[in-house]
């Protein structure tokens, strides 16, 4: 049978707790007799929990850093995102599945969205520009192809600002 690692770790911390305190009821011992004893072992399992406590937040605090800057917390990808939903819902009112799916107050409303989400000041710089020239192309309407192609390339830079994107070699991304 294997120990977990986690049962053999908090194993070694009661242990070294242990000779913490008998060492210093032992120096307790020598300096002042038993109460001395009582002292000295209680300052010494009080300085290892406090050096076993402290080496936990700082590892703790250390992952969780770690972490953050590879996740990162998420507010410059939802924003990327919503720009991207925005300008794929105006394409879809300047380009209509039938010809009287969207009227003129919507696709104005869905362009208004559009506008707003790219002009978001969170948003990398990237991302603003890949929006602006989109914008750009579906306000012109004229080519559905082009516009495609332009909504294309803005969802491959709203891709690549999210955090944890790879790039493995120059043809292949994660």
């Amino acid at each position: 049978m294997r120990v977990p690692l986690r049962t053999r770790l908090f194993a070694v911390l009661t242990l070294l707790i242990m000779c913490a305190g008998s060492a210093g009821g032992y120096a307790g011992l020598r300096l002042g007799g038993w109460l001395g004893a009582g002292a000295g072992m209680l300052a010494g399992m009080t300085v290892v929990c406090l050096g076993a406590r402290i080496t936990i937040s700082l590892c703790r605090l250390q992952t969780e850093d770690f972490l953050r800057q590879i996740v990162g917390d998420g507010r410059v990808e939802a924003s990327a995102d919503a720009v991207l939903r925005g300008i794929m819902l105006y394409e879809a009112a300047v380009f209509p599945l039938t010809a009287d799916g969207v009227s003129a107050a919507e696709r104005k409303s869905r362009r208004t969205v559009a506008y707003q989400c790219a002009a978001f000041d969170d948003l990398p710089l990237t991302v603003r520009v890949a929006a602006a020239e989109t914008l750009e192309v579906v306000d012109e309407g004229q080519d559905r192809e082009q516009v495609r192609a332009a909504v294309w390339a803005l969802a491959e830079v709203v891709r690549e600002c999210r955090a944890g994107h790879l790039n493995v070699r120059d043809e292949q991304t994660s």
